[in-house]
């Protein structure tokens, strides 16, 4: 089957090129070709894509030529042809860079040459290309690590904030300092939001993956979507022919698709077209290697593409990086996408994008496909107090959160045990005389985990219910077991009212399965 091949001549002589070219017909090719004189030319048709570069070594020169090859950082196989040439200068030329060295009179093993060379070239690139992958995959991975961290530290702060606002809220307040708490409750919920924001990104949001079929949750959000883009966007949906199901978290989902249409829309300032897409899609080896994110398997692929200003190829390598922004200061958080690809990667996915200036942005989202899911039985409802006079032993390292928790719940007629450390709540709970009916602890503390102190007090008082909270990410808490437990769990930052309830749920729903 023909080959077509995209040839640069570096010749003086016009019926020299055209016996080159001929050559390679005789191999099947189909040459499309340029022929250069001078360094000066050659290094001008360098902007263009070449399959392969010819270089008679009596013109230019196959040493000049390579030197400039590497100075423009082109990777194109080269390929020396003479005659009469001693053996010194051969082995220069093939050490400079030189794929390879053909005599004129052995010119008919030049489309063998020219095949094994482009055949590797290709393999550079693309082991270049899964490098670059790899390295961003890990850049991304340390940067959910730091986000991560700070969030949980940011969490914390955030506890308090709202924990004490709320309380002095609930007490009788003259309006300016009313109006003034709000204004701080509001700012803090907001920072909340962010730190959402960062730990969806970190793959550390709340993840609760049930059936979702993707076209009817597309449907569903339609009207909203093209009140969101605007008049001037045409918004067109084309769903797959067969059930795209999915096993998402479908709130998080909507979230991606929110802020990916968003970005569309930004993009498109004076109208275009939004097109989402979807279909069902079986990954192969060949096409996984593409992707570091991708394993083989079944997949439901979601597309979305905009006509709008398109990227460059510098901005795509960043954009899903937290605080990263193209729009003007103030317009925007640069968290829109780093959301989405901690959304995607914790549903087991891929994201990846294409654009190219002036020519429009396609992301495209590669989810598990994904079975029906047995129902799960609905939790029975809190009871309406959220009050008790239990004794709750607190265990938490940060001490400012430790006292607005135990004014909480002595508020709330609790009786409350304080300990910083899990060796000060193991001490607490031997010397004890009554029952302890709930341990309430943070997971991630210096020293000893929650965990770790909940398994040797449960030694002295087995009865004991617990509810662990946390501002860390979900792999935190997977490392320390929390999700496979099913153990009762609370995300920092949290309002007064909110720990009041998940206690008493906690205590109720546990007291009556024991």
């Amino acid at each position: 089957m023909p080959v077509p091949l995209r040839v640069l001549l570096v010749a003086d002589g016009e019926d020299e090129a055209l016996r080159f070219i001929d050559e390679l017909r005789t191999c099947d090719y189909v040459p499309t070709y340029d022929r250069v004189t001078s360094a000066a030319e050659f290094r001008d048709a360098l902007v263009q894509k070449w399959d392969v570069i010819l270089v008679a070594h009596d013109s230019v020169g196959a040493l000049a030529a390579l030197e400039i090859l590497h100075e423009t950082g082109s990777d194109i196989p080269l390929v020396a042809i003479s005659g009469g040439v001693p053996e010194e200068a051969v082995l220069e030329v093939l050490k400079a860079g030189a794929a390879g060295y053909i005599a004129r009179e052995h010119l008919s093993r030049l489309g063998v040459m020219v095949a094994r060379e482009i055949s590797q070239s290709e393999g550079r690139r693309e082991r270049g290309r899964l490098e670059q992958q790899f390295r961003q995959a890990q850049k991304m991975e340390a940067v959910g690590r730091l986000a991560g961290g700070v969030a949980h530290d940011f969490n914390n702060l955030l506890t308090i904030v709202t924990g004490y606002a709320d309380l002095l809220l609930g007490s009788d307040l003259e309006s300016p300092q009313r109006t003034a708490l709000e204004e701080i409750r509001r700012a803090a919920e907001r920072g909340g939001a962010l730190t959402h924001q960062l730990l969806a990104f970190s793959r550390g949001q709340p993840f609760t993956a049930r059936t979702v079929q993707l076209n009817s949750l597309i449907m569903n959000m339609e009207k909203m979507l093209s009140r969101l883009i605007g008049e001037d966007i045409d918004l067109i949906t084309i769903p797959a022919a067969d059930p795209a199901t999915i096993l998402t978290d479908p709130g998080q989902l909507e979230q991606v698709i929110m802020n990916l249409v968003v970005n569309a829309r930004d993009a498109m300032p004076g109208g275009g077209k939004l097109i989402i897409e979807t279909a069902n899609a079986d990954v192969d080896q060949t096409y996984a290697g593409m992707n570091v994110d991708l394993k083989p398997g079944a997949y439901v692929v979601l597309a979305i593409s905009d006509t709008g200003m398109g990227m460059d190829s510098e901005t795509i390598a960043h954009v899903f990086e937290p605080f990263f922004t193209t729009k003007a200061p103030g317009k925007g958080t640069g968290l829109g996408l780093a959301t989405a690809y901690g959304i995607v990667k914790q549903s087991g996915g891929a994201i990846s994008i294409y654009s190219e200036p002036s020519r429009g942005t396609t992301v495209k989202i590669h989810l598990p496909a994904g079975a029906p899911r047995p129902a799960v039985a609905a939790e029975k409802p809190a009871g309406a107090t959220l009050g008790g006079n239990e004794t709750i032993l607190v265990l938490e390292d940060e001490a400012r959160v430790r006292r607005l928790i135990c004014e909480v719940l002595t508020g709330r007629g609790y009786h409350v045990l304080e300990a910083v450390r899990g060796a000060d709540a193991i001490r607490m709970a031997n010397e004890h005389d009554g029952r302890i009916h709930m341990l309430l602890t943070d997971v991630v503390m210096p020293g000893m985990s929650g965990p770790q102190a909940l398994e040797q007090i449960r030694a002295r008082h087995p009865a004991m219910k617990v509810l662990f909270m946390s501002g860390y990410t979900d792999e935190a808490m997977a490392h320390h077991g929390i999700l496979t437990s099913g153990a009762p769990f609370l995300q920092k930052p949290f309002l007064p009212d909110a720990l009041a309830r998940k206690v008493r749920e906690v205590l109720n729903s546990q007291a009556s399965a024991g």
